[in-house]
């Protein structure tokens, strides 16, 4: 019995071995001081310690910071909703101000052609707000050094170059002031992402895991260049003009006239965007050809890119198992933390030195001020009642935070009491889930008799059309959709009711849809034959109509909660919107880098051409399937929105060579690396990465022995997992050994042993 309680004892206080001496002169442990007003202040320190460590443990934190009264007050105001929605904020600021900024992204269209001149800010004015940004980053990285210290800011990386961007941020804003805003490249653009990544923990892991995964990556690019050089030869050998050919060879003509060009052309093959029109001349002349590019493709696109996207899912799972390998470390490490901390607290009157552990009522104390979830924080207090006043060992301690790993299913309020049989039967009918299915069976016959009526009037204008009995219908399901609201109000009840988000969603699109139409009625009057009233306010009958037809299409998506199928593929699909942010910010940040890039390499380069209101004698003259011909001219790098979305079209890879083909006339040769490493980044990198993360999720949700509790079978059973609970059942515990040696390097938590 021995044994075990050794393991349990705390690192703190003499029960290891010290009396204190060998602690540092006004930094001992918790229980050297037992009576006095000293006492009752180190209890204090030693409750707003444990309760830091309890919140860096929720939120996955280092504890290496100081630990005085003074710096946890700063810390724990540093990480206070107030401080980060800020920092938040800020960070969103920042980056947004590309759109503002020149070049200014506030006109109606991108197109050259009808592009109007947009406004551009005053100098000083854009430059005035990022200098606000940069000093509340500078007031962040102020505080993030003072409270991890010179030492610990020193090792840190991330913060060194975050200091580095902030000086070199400054410089470059003095200088353009000084310039008055003339200069032709802002270097502090580039770095703005940089603000973003460094301000998650998940995105570090998952640029680490990135930057570890490249060699893995690079050898499957080394074989996939290697493949594109040898059928770019074979093909450049294979389509020549022959000593009895009488004709131009016109695949060589087209796609392999030189080296670069050629290699172009294999390589959007790669990405079958111009499949089979590369294939088209040659095969047209002999069949046989097409074994050529056949085995390209199967080598290439089947065989080498699926090879690519399968290394990058397990190696990247394997790198992503480690970073949460550590987030695994830090909870248990800032939990054992609080627990060595609160087993010191000086003990009650007549309490023997031989009692090791954490008293309840101090824990209680510690949690009423820890900030976390409401739900999680009300289970452990729960859990903790339930010891009374015996102490809590170290194991004990641990588990009681195995709640933070569960996921919480809302429960609904009670439904009302009825006295009256009559509408006890009523309350049973229009609560039963039969009713839900008969409103969506009805919601189907609105939708199927909208389809109707736009297969019938697909060519009729809108002047000539009777909206009759369209009007009838929209108005006879609308006051069905208002009556079945009513009645499940009265069956649930109306907090019962608002607390299915279903519920919520259809009420707010009914109200909207009763808004719409108590408008069009009193404005149009009520529908009648050759129902075609002139416009009257800011919409006409023919819009209302629509946007009425809109918003129930809109709301037959009703029927997902009820498919059971259906439903647990929408609720991986919002579980990986909600926790998949981390590759989110990388995608922003990638686009980001890459859009500033581009318009500091082609801002201006894609010009309207002569006769700027009509186009028709240009697309006459411009050769088929050219960037002039399908009109891409709002594909351009003039501005940062036009940016993005030319690079989204590009990673889509759908006629991305028609852009690379016009940036090369328009630009030069060079262009294409530019637009190529976007490719490999955004296309290959990128998107196999969240295709594997997506895959682990599906494969990981959809195991029924993986989740105990329901996912989707229940309307509202919402299962919410993160990252690190996805992947828990796989992840080792940290050994005892392993945290106590990392509590005893804290710099700022003096050990006496």
């Amino acid at each position: 019995m021995s044994e075990p309680q050794a393991e349990s004892e705390p690192l703190l206080g003499p029960a290891r071995g010290g009396s204190g001496r060998d602690c540092p002169q006004g930094l001992l442990a918790c229980s050297n001081v037992q009576i006095g007003p000293g006492a009752t202040a180190r209890q204090d320190l030693c409750i707003d310690q444990a309760v830091v460590f309890i919140e860096d443990a929720v939120q996955y934190r280092s504890i290496f910071h100081r630990m005085d009264a003074r710096s946890m007050w700063l810390y724990r105001w540093y990480y206070s909703n107030l401080c980060q929605r800020t920092l938040s904020f800020t960070i969103f600021l920042i980056l947004f101000l590309a759109f503002i900024e020149t070049p200014s992204s506030l006109t109606w269209t991108a197109d050259v052609r009808y592009r109007s001149l947009p406004w551009e800010p005053p100098c000083g004015l854009m430059e005035g707000v990022e200098l606000l940004c940069l000093l509340v980053f500078v007031a962040d990285i102020s505080v993030k050094g003072y409270l991890v210290g010179w030492s610990q800011f020193q090792k840190n990386l991330w913060l060194l170059a975050y200091l580095t961007v902030l000086v070199v941020s400054l410089v470059d804003w003095t200088v353009s002031l000084s310039l008055l805003c003339q200069e032709l490249l802002r270097m502090r653009r580039l770095l703005r992402p940089f603000f973003l990544l460094q301000n998650s923990s998940m995105m570090k892991k998952t640029l680490k895991c990135i930057r570890w995964s490249l060699p893995d990556m690079a050898s499957v690019g080394l074989l996939l260049a290697i493949h594109l050089c040898i059928f770019t030869m074979f093909g450049m050998l294979l389509f020549t003009v022959g000593e009895k050919d009488t004709e131009p060879n016109r695949e060589r003509l087209a796609y392999f006239r030189s080296l670069p060009e050629s290699l172009t052309s294999l390589l959007v093959l790669l990405t079958t965007a111009n499949n089979p029109d590369v294939m088209i001349p040659a095969y047209s002349k002999n069949r046989a050809y097409a074994i050529f590019f056949v085995v390209f493709t199967l080598i290439g696109s089947l065989f080498l890119m699926n090879l690519l996207t399968a290394i990058i899912y397990n190696q990247f799972r394997g790198y992503l198992m480690k970073s949460l390998q550590t987030s695994l470390f830090r909870r248990r490490l800032g939990t054992r933390a609080a627990y060595e901390v609160l087993s010191s607290v000086p003990g009650q009157a007549g309490a023997t030195p031989e009692a090791i552990g954490v008293r309840p009522q101090n824990f209680l104390q510690v949690l009423q001020k820890v900030q976390m979830s409401s739900s999680h924080k009300q289970a452990i207090m729960e859990k903790v009642r339930s010891y009374n006043n015996v102490l809590l060992s170290a194991d004990e301690f641990q588990k009681l935070f195995d709640e933070l790993d569960k996921s919480v299913i809302k429960e609904h309020p009670p439904r009302p009491q009825y006295q009256s049989p009559f509408l006890q039967t009523a309350q049973f009918l229009f609560g039963h889930h039969y009713f839900d299915y008969m409103g969506n069976v009805i919601a189907l016959g609105n939708l199927a008799s909208i389809c109707v009526f736009l297969v019938q009037d697909a060519d009729v204008l809108p002047g000539n059309r009777d909206d009759f009995v369209l009007g009838i219908l929209d108005c006879i399901f609308i006051l069905y959709y208002v009556l079945e609201l009513l009645l499940k109000v009265f069956a649930l009840g109306p907090w019962g009711y608002l607390s299915y988000p279903s519920n919520v969603c259809d009420g707010l699109l009914t109200s909207i849809l009763l808004v719409l139409e108590i408008s069009t009625l009193a404005v149009y009057s009520f529908p009648h034959p050759r129902w075609k009233p002139e416009m009257l306010g800011l919409l006409s009958l023919w819009d209302m109509t629509r946007l009425v037809n809109m918003l129930i299409v809109f709301r037959f998506l009703r029927i997902i909660p009820n498919m059971k199928p259906m439903a647990m593929v929408v609720s991986t699909v919002l579980g990986l919107i909600q926790n998949l942010r981390a590759f989110g910010g990388i995608l922003v940040v990638v686009y980001y880098v890459f859009a500033i890039a581009g318009i500091s390499l082609f801002r201006g380069t894609i010009v309207a051409p002569f006769g700027n209101g009509s186009l028709a004698p240009a697309n006459g003259s411009a050769s088929c399937g050219s960037f002039e011909q399908l009109e891409y001219w709002a594909n351009n790098f003039d501005d940062f929105a036009a940016a993005l979305v030319t690079l989204w079209n590009v990673m889509v890879v759908n006629n991305w060579q028609v852009i690379l083909d016009a940036y090369e006339r328009y630009v030069g040769p060079w262009s294409k690396i530019y637009f190529v490493l976007w490719w490999l980044v955004s296309s290959v990198i990128w998107v196999n990465l969240f295709l594997a993360l997506l895959l682990e999720n599906f494969l990981h949700r959809w195991d029924p022995q993986n989740h105990e509790q329901p996912l989707a079978g229940n309307l509202e059973a919402a299962y919410q997992m993160s990252e690190e609970l996805m992947f828990r059942d796989i992840l080792e515990e940290p050994r005892e050994e392993e945290l106590t040696e990392k509590l005893r390097r804290h710099p700022h938590l003096w050990l006496c042993r």
